[in-house]
């Protein structure tokens, strides 16, 4: 069970070791809440990190999961752009 108001949620895997999996739960963008389930529970094509579900949740049990490979998709092309951006470094005075 998880302390969140009835209505649809995006929840995201964090990961998934020894057959549990950590997911979180967004409202608008912002965490509201995260819990660690048996990863069989997840709709099988979702199993992997950074998964992507729209979920409705009704008295504190998610009760319909929707996978979302497209926003899956996107969002982590976005953290690799950010990542990639981070990881860059300026230019040495050198190489100018």
């Amino acid at each position: 069970m998880i302390d969140l108001d009835d209505g649809a949620y995006t929840a995201v895997v964090d990961s998934i070791e020894d057959g549990l999996a950590t997911i979180f739960y967004e409202l608008d963008g912002e965490d509201v809440a995260n819990e660690v389930r048996d990863a069989i529970d997840l709709p099988e094509d979702g199993r992997h990190a950074d998964a992507l579900f729209t979920v409705e949740v009704r008295e504190g049990e998610v009760v319909d999961w929707t996978y979302e490979p497209e926003r899956t998709q996107d969002r982590q092309e976005a953290a690799q752009s950010r990542f990639d951006q981070l990881s860059s470094r300026p230019p040495s005075d050198d190489e100018l």
